[in-house]
């Protein structure tokens, strides 16, 4: 899954794409024609490509994160590959804040602070997240920022592990989704208990109209 951010006056008119991160010391960067591809040098796979002057191409608009759609992917790509590298991007649009119940909470053995949740995000799909606030319970309704989330901030939510456990994303507060004008208290947002598992956030703001 690639990222697309965009931002031509802070950085200029290049368009962005990431799938993951690595380690400065593992940087491998090649560049052809106006695209340079970042690999992780253990693994050989590109991690981030950059493609200078876009808009000879394509008409983006955005500042930040922005989301590509079908006829934009393939253009891309075709630029990929005229610079000669073998990449093909692929993008997920579907909705990366949504409604968790949280099925099983328990403390985390290597941690006074956070807790190993389980945590039903769709129908058919379950993620373990770690959660350090104190708020957290078994039977809670949550927003739940997915894998490929871009958080206000400008942090992406990555697979990841927190004290050797693994956690794939983040269960949010109103402050993190700058959202304090809906509710401003410590801790992760307790949402409405009526609310579906995988509602978006979007929808989920205008329950609270």
């Amino acid at each position: 899954m690639w990222l697309a951010f965009y931002n031509q006056e802070g950085i200029g008119d290049v368009l962005l794409l990431t799938s993951g991160t690595v380690a400065d010391e593992q940087v491998v960067t090649k560049s052809n024609d106006n695209v340079t591809v970042v690999y992780d040098e253990t693994t050989n796979q590109p991690v981030s490509i950059n493609i200078f002057d876009i808009a000879e191409t394509l008409n983006l608009n955005g500042n930040g994160a922005i989301e590509l759609q079908d006829e934009q992917v393939n253009a891309v790509n075709q630029m990929i590959r005229q610079a000669g590298f073998d990449v093909e991007i692929v993008v997920d649009n579907t909705p990366k804040f949504v409604v968790g119940h949280v099925e099983t909470c328990v403390p985390h053995e290597d941690s006074d602070h956070l807790s190993i949740t389980t945590i039903r995000v769709a129908d058919e799909k379950v993620l373990q997240i770690v959660c350090g606030a104190r708020n957290i319970a078994k039977g809670l309704k949550v927003m739940v920022a997915l894998p490929g989330a871009v958080m206000p901030s400008g942090l992406i939510i990555w697979p990841g592990e927190l004290r050797g456990v693994t956690s794939n994303g983040m269960v949010c507060s109103t402050r993190e989704l700058e959202l304090t004008h809906i509710e401003d208290y410590p801790g992760i947002w307790e949402l409405k208990s009526d609310l579906p598992v995988g509602m978006p956030l979007s929808d989920v703001i205008a329950q609270y109209a």
